[in-house]
């Protein structure tokens, strides 16, 4: 699980850069509780960790300085929002327009690191999720993002529709061909 470092607010009322211990709290109550699912996007989003937690850590940052504005109906589909929107803004500054798709050095990593009782079945587990992920990897954007806030993150239609601000039959019709394509890309590395 991901953490936001830091202290409780002074006694005081205000603490630095105008955030209140009310402030604190409601970010306690209304983003923690959701920050795995934040990381798990921008994971997806970004391609790496290392990335992610950069897109995470300035996502919650935009959150905070959000809560006092209004009041959030639906605060995972909000955080979500957030951290898409702070991803795409990430990715404009420090991709390059080209992408270029290696393998992920990770998961050879984790392949590795595998329980050595059963070495068969964890080279199998390791050899699906790898094909799984570059699966995902391999899908524009945009049917990306509705599928791991689906299938991944288990946001209803509606909260992907508000996170994402396109009609449900967007959200319905981009999983639909995601899903397609994955399935596609699947059956080609079988």
């Amino acid at each position: 699980m991901l953490k936001i470092a830091g202290s409780m607010a002074s006694p005081a009322v205000v603490q630095r850069g105008g955030v209140t211990r009310d402030t604190h709290k409601l970010f306690a109550e209304t983003v923690l509780p959701h920050l795995d699912d934040a990381h798990h996007l921008a994971r997806w989003l970004t391609g790496n960790a290392t990335d992610a937690e950069d897109v995470t850590q300035e996502a919650c940052m935009r959150a905070l300085r959000a809560l006092d504005r209004a009041p959030v109906a639906n605060p995972r589909a909000w955080l979500l929002a957030i951290t898409r929107n702070t991803a795409f803004t990430w990715l404009a500054r420090n991709r390059p327009k080209s992408v270029v798709l290696t393998d992920d050095p990770e998961a050879a990593a984790d392949a590795s690191d595998m329980d050595t009782a059963a070495p068969d079945a964890a080279m199998i587990a390791a050899a699906d999720a790898a094909a799984l992920e570059k699966a995902l990897a391999g899908l524009p954007l945009p049917f990306r993002e509705v599928l791991v806030m689906r299938e991944m993150n288990g946001l209803s239609y509606r909260e992907i529709a508000d996170a994402i601000d396109v009609p449900i039959g967007t959200v319905m019709s981009r999983l639909a061909r995601a899903r397609g394509l994955m399935l596609a890309a699947l059956k080609g590395q079988i």
